[in-house]
């Protein structure tokens, strides 16, 4: 009977489990052109170029060719990891970028085996605090548990945590010392230094920075999770939770987190230590996005919406709010910062495209608005879901009347609107039912 991938995989998970403190040191050996070829399947295909300008398409017209040579080459130490196409994208409300690194397609593929060798490890061995790029863990879920636990605890002070540059301040030294307390294969351990010493590319400079893992590479959530599981996340549950006087958690997704607290002492006691912590693992914090938060459930008289006593995480503002049955439950919205990026790049959009045929524009600009709403549409948003899809028609018809020196209406617009049956803006995850009695 053949060894599938997920045989594979099982088998791997299954003596992490059953060995939590064991340095694993044969983990490549499952990694064949069938776990490549898995990989693959995996890969997103539409992906940004590397470096070499190789699409997916290409790829494909000699795949087994290519994955042969690839295994060839990672199994014999003799892959050579090329460096990551830098690119810039906008970041918060699109006044400022952050750096995205783009590797090879080919690259993409061996990250992706790698990642899942490594992930059905340390899977075993993440907590249930972390969300970030995890199996079954997504950002809906960490919001869910945010809000459940901040109910249950009806608020009390948020520390809301912003680490400066993360994924470019990574540093090698003491990533590749908690790695060593798990895995310990040569093949991938070569393979991953080979990883974290490629060049980036940048405007036709190559440099080879000291620190950090290109945000944008397949291997880089990995990395960073087991990164963060040590400084932080073993930490907080091994040392601090049992030093504090009041209840606390944690919620982290990737390198956003915020840890809620009952009492003001003990949230301001982890603020004082927090970038000693971070500090000794080559980390700073953000000084003026790192904040504490008073979010304590409100009193009958006091006023609901976002005010001082909100935070932004996820993209989302927290803050309290009535219930139809008025009780004080937490309430999200759609980041202004995120909003306003979003219709940004819808502007951009109607802008370099306003010449496609309007059957076109108006099946581009729905498929975007569904996206928005895939993220965007929980409960309680629903007027910002409106508010977008109203703004979003607003850039559109704006970039219409510019097509021609013909007057366009907004008359003539909402006709428009009617005859070809532009979606509407709808929530799609429907939050966990209030905690009752609150």
């Amino acid at each position: 009977m053949p060894v599938t991938v997920s045989t594979k995989l099982r088998r791997i998970t299954e003596l992490a489990r059953g060995a939590p403190d064991m340095q694993i040191r044969s983990l490549s050996h499952h990694i064949d052109v069938d776990f490549l070829r898995e990989a693959f399947a995996r890969t997103r295909k539409d992906g940004a170029t590397g470096v070499d300008g190789q699409t997916a398409d290409d790829y494909v017209a000699n795949l087994e060719g290519n994955l042969q040579s690839l295994l060839d080459r990672f199994k014999s130490g003799t892959y050579r990891a090329p460096p990551v196409r830098r690119v810039h994208i906008p970041k918060g409300d699109g006044s400022k970028t952050r750096p995205i690194g783009i590797p090879t397609f080919e690259d993409k593929i061996l990250q992706r085996a790698v990642a899942m060798v490594m992930n059905a490890v340390y899977e075993q061995d993440f907590l249930n605090c972390s969300y970030g790029f995890r199996p079954g863990r997504s950002a809906h879920d960490a919001l869910e548990s945010l809000r459940r636990e901040a109910m249950n605890m009806r608020g009390g002070w948020v520390l809301d945590v912003d680490i400066k540059g993360f994924f470019d301040n990574l540093d090698h030294g003491h990533l590749r010392e908690l790695l060593d307390q798990r895995v310990r294969d040569g093949v991938i351990r070569r393979t991953i230094d080979k990883w974290l010493k490629a060049g980036v590319l940048e405007d036709g400079s190559l440099s080879y920075p000291d620190t950090g893992t290109p945000q944008g590479g397949v291997i880089s959530p990995l990395l960073a999770n087991v990164y963060l599981h040590e400084v932080l996340d073993k930490w907080f549950e091994r040392d601090v939770k049992p030093r504090l006087r009041g209840r606390s958690f944690l919620v982290r997704y990737a390198d956003d987190f915020v840890v809620v607290f009952s009492r003001e002492e003990d949230a301001r006691r982890v603020l004082e230590v927090l970038p000693k912590r971070f500090g000794k693992y080559g980390l700073t914090l953000h000084p003026e996005k790192t904040r504490l938060v008073p979010f304590g459930q409100p009193h009958r008289s006091d006023d609901e919406g976002p005010g001082p006593g909100s935070f932004d995480f996820l993209g989302f503002t927290h803050f309290w709010a009535r219930s139809r049955r008025g009780s004080w439950v937490i309430s999200r919205k759609t980041a202004d910062s995120r909003f306003t990026r979003a219709l940004k790049r819808i502007a951009d959009w109607c802008r370099t495209n306003r010449h496609l045929r309007i059957a076109d524009q108006k099946q581009a600009l729905a498929k975007k608005l569904r996206g928005h709403c895939e993220y965007y549409g929980i409960t309680g948003n629903s007027r910002a879901l409106a508010r977008f899809r109203y703004e979003l028609l607003r850039v559109w018809f704006r970039w219409l009347s510019r097509r021609s020196q013909r007057r366009k209406t907004w008359d003539w617009f909402n006709a428009l609107i009617q005859r070809i049956g532009f979606p509407g803006a709808k929530c799609v995850h429907s939050a966990l039912k209030p905690v009752a009695n609150l």
